[in-house]
């Protein structure tokens, strides 16, 4: 009987754990994700991405070596301070990721998405560990730190917690690519097959990245950011 119950224990654990991280990462989760482009929509009025093989190079170049690659990076950092109760180290990458943004848009983008997350989690998953460290940074969470927080906190694995939040990210632009170029929901679900070695890769060097040494190598993001911001016909936030 004991055996039973340690084996449901920890089913019923891990279950758990499962549940908070697919409602996270659902798109049904109020961050408001689908109104940003990450410059995605600049690229396409310039003709750049113009097929469905632009776009999962364009998407592979952001994991790769723009925004994808820093918040891999600050998310698996975030959650192993989180893990270990040091909250000098959370506050420092708290910083760190909110200055961690080459435009005015991505940084709107980040941090307008942290603190609709922090809001929800705290109402829906509430964890009191989770509360001190948004109220030390109201409205300055980024993203993908606090995400890495709640993750920690609520015990939910680094691995898949890393994973899911950039297949996340990836699945979100392939969705805007679909709308801008565009593409079919066929084509959509192809991109994001091809991405999945690009997402697993990412969340490796993510969880290998020093934030001492980390920086982006992809400018023609930025400057693609820099010019949506004067796109004279928007619908994305970025």
């Amino acid at each position: 009987m004991a055996m039973a119950t340690t084996i449901t224990t920890d089913a019923m654990l891990h279950g758990a754990a499962l549940y908070r991280l697919l409602a996270w990462l659902s798109p049904a989760y109020p961050v408001g994700a689908y109104t940003y482009s990450h410059g995605l929509e600049r690229a396409v009025e310039d003709g750049g991405v113009a097929t469905r093989v632009a776009l999962v190079d364009y998407i592979a170049t952001v994991l790769r070596a723009g925004a994808g690659r820093v918040d891999g990076a600050l998310l698996a950092a975030t959650w192993r301070a989180a893990v270990a109760g040091d909250d000098t180290a959370l506050d420092e990458i708290a910083v760190l990721a909110a200055a961690w943004r080459g435009t005015a848009e991505t940084a709107l983008e980040s941090m307008a998405q942290g603190t609709a997350f922090t809001g929800v989690t705290q109402s829906a998953w509430p964890d009191p560990r989770f509360a001190a460290l948004a109220a030390r940074h109201p409205r300055a969470l980024a993203h993908p730190v606090a995400f890495g927080a709640a993750a920690g906190f609520h015990g939910i694995p680094l691995r898949p917690a890393l994973a899911g939040w950039l297949a996340a990210f990836a699945a979100n632009l392939v969705s805007a690519g679909v709308r801008l170029v565009p593409l079919g929901q066929t084509d959509g679900q192809i991109a994001t097959a091809a991405l999945h070695p690009v997402v697993e890769a990412a969340a490796d060097a993510a969880l290998d990245a020093d934030l001492d040494a980390l920086g982006t190598a992809a400018p023609m993001l930025d400057l693609l950011s820099m010019r949506h911001e004067t796109q004279y016909t928007r619908l994305f936030r970025s």
